[in-house]
């Protein structure tokens, strides 16, 4: 884990000026979705701390940010390295109070190509990457938040939570357990002016995203980004982008269980 400055705030800074700036913390910022949220905030006003695993990747995200006048941070983690998440939460807070964090880390894995059933190892690494991780950090977070009274967290999950994938099963069941604990959270913490939004996009179009699909079911990067970003200042509980993804979600439910589970076992063939 390490951590690069582009300038002395927080460290050299008074607490009568430290919350000057609006800081906001992405996780996943050297993914292309963290990426694209990175670039729409970077405003004058804005300190951003970025975090990713990429730190080449960062680099590159932290010098356009700067041209667009906000100040930037960059730490070099893995939030699959859970403790290390938390210590880094932990570090970045005290040095300045986070007014919003976007935790968008995660992972699409799905079952590899001629295998049945998903590998053991990947079962265990995308639940903490997609769920614990995320769950964990917004926990710590919100905790934070709830004893300053204010704050706002945005939880990056997915339309798959909604459906049964068997050639992305742990993917569907991570982000499923996300969507349940943020929503829960969110009723927790609401009374004392702390913001929990959850957004669970379809099939974002992006160099590297997964399984072909047909493109009119991809959502642009940058139009997926301003709509994560109109949810998340809108102070939604929850929001399904595009929406033609909770009509699916929809129909899901009300299919019978024969025609649902015929439907599902044809995406993995």
């Amino acid at each position: 884990m390490s951590k690069s400055p582009d300038t002395p705030f927080p460290a050299e800074t008074t607490s009568e000026t430290a919350h000057v700036l609006r800081r906001i913390l992405i996780t996943g910022a050297s993914g292309a979705i963290g990426g694209a949220l990175a670039r729409r905030l970077a405003a004058p006003g804005t300190h951003l701390l970025l975090w990713g695993r990429d730190m080449a990747r960062l680099t590159l995200i932290a010098t356009i940010c700067r041209a667009a006048g906000a100040t930037v941070e960059l730490r070099q983690i893995d939030v699959a390295d859970t403790a290390a998440a938390l210590a880094a939460i932990a570090a970045d807070d005290s040095a300045g109070r986070i007014d919003s964090a976007l935790l968008v880390a995660g992972q699409g894995d799905a079952v590899p190509p001629g295998q049945i059933v998903e590998p053991a190892e990947q079962v265990a690494r995308l639940a903490v990457v997609n769920f614990a991780g995320p769950a964990a950090l917004a926990a710590a977070l919100a905790t934070r938040m709830v004893a300053r009274g204010q704050g706002r967290i945005l939880l990056v999950g997915s339309a798959a939570a909604f459906h049964a994938l068997p050639h992305a099963p742990t993917y569907a069941a991570s982000k499923a357990g996300l969507a349940r604990f943020a929503d829960a959270l969110r009723l927790a913490v609401v009374p004392h002016g702390v913001t929990i939004t959850l957004v669970s996009p379809g099939f974002i179009d992006w160099a590297g995203g997964g399984r072909p699909v047909p493109r009119a079911l991809l959502l642009p990067l940058e139009e997926a980004a301003r709509r994560i970003l109109a949810a998340f200042d809108a102070g939604v509980g929850h929001a399904i982008i595009p929406r033609r993804f909770a009509l699916l979600r929809l129909l899901d439910r009300a299919l019978p269980g024969v025609a649902r589970d015929a439907l599902l076992r044809r995406l993995k063939s």
